[in-house]
């Protein structure tokens, strides 16, 4: 009997650049409702993993996916540089 991959185990880089940016989305709006050097330090680590994942994905496509994927993340950046 084969095996079947799980939606996990064949993430490929564009959709882990995509759940990258919404993990930072959700980092960044938690460290503005709560604002702690705690969560400040969530969200830059956050954007640091999307920043890596995006580059990799920019390495192999050009697809909208990546280009939404790095507005989104920009837009957040801006957001979080607010509170600090």
């Amino acid at each position: 009997m084969t095996k079947t991959d799980s939606s996990l185990q064949s993430q490929n880089p564009i959709s882990s650049a995509q759940n990258s940016a919404d993990n930072v989305h959700q980092a960044v709006n938690h460290a503005m409702s709560h604002p702690t050097p705690q969560t400040l330090q969530e969200a830059r680590n956050a954007i640091g993993k999307a920043e890596n994942a995006l580059e990799q994905a920019a390495d192999q496509s050009d697809a909208p996916a990546v280009q939404q994927a790095a507005e989104s993340l920009s837009e957040d950046e801006a957001r979080l540089q607010s509170l600090e």
